[in-house]
């Protein structure tokens, strides 16, 4: 079996098109960050997808979710990238996340949650606090559908507070947001590989 791994970034900046997102920047650097431990990825930005609201795995009439869905399905590390808004993770966030609740009724072919055996880490950005709270709010909210969540599995940016400067803007931070993703990437390739060679054991 080869040792590369998958990942996706669920971008859930509230800008769509090809409109400049700290979100997707981080999102990025996460993906170059898990290169360097033989992982392949993509970003997808949410609000470009037609997602529509719910908690199925199909919402019908061009319900862009099934189609994202499948790219998590052929994952091994999901990274949720999201701007801080009013201290909270966006509402393309929360609106992902309660797509991936509909993953609480399905299997796989051993009957375990199809998210088992998978990965979730957490990118966020924003001129306001908030970061350790929507860190939160992703991470326990993708465990509890199944996802497995890394040591130190955030990394995230946080400008002054009533400021105009994004992260995009900002310049590159090694020392501290680059620390953080690079040992995010770290510890997510190495518990995803561990997870691929010894997979949780049926209920």
């Amino acid at each position: 079996m080869t040792s590369t791994l998958r990942a996706l970034v669920l971008c859930c900046t509230l800008k769509s098109g090809d409109a400049e997102s700290s979100s997707e920047k981080l999102g990025r650097e996460v993906l170059v960050a898990l290169a360097d431990h033989d992982v392949d990825g993509e970003v997808v930005r949410v609000a470009d997808r037609n997602v529509k609201f719910g908690v199925s795995t199909d919402e019908g009439d061009g319900d862009g979710w099934p189609a994202i869905r499948r790219k998590v399905l052929d994952s091994d590390i999901v990274v949720i990238a999201t701007p801080i808004w009013m201290g909270q993770p966006s509402a393309v966030a929360k609106m992902t996340l309660e797509r991936l609740d509909a993953e609480l009724s399905e299997t796989d072919d051993q009957g375990r949650p199809t998210m088992y055996n998978k990965v979730a880490v957490a990118a966020v950005v924003g001129n306001e606090d908030g970061a350790h709270h929507c860190c939160a709010e992703v991470m326990q909210t993708l465990n509890d559908v199944g996802f497995t969540v890394p040591a130190a599995g955030g990394t995230y940016w946080v400008g002054e507070a009533m400021q105009k400067t994004d992260y995009v803007d900002a310049g590159p931070k090694p020392e501290t947001t680059g620390a953080a993703t690079k040992t995010l990437a770290a510890n997510a390739a190495h518990l995803a590989r561990l997870l691929r060679d010894s997979p949780y054991p049926k209920s």
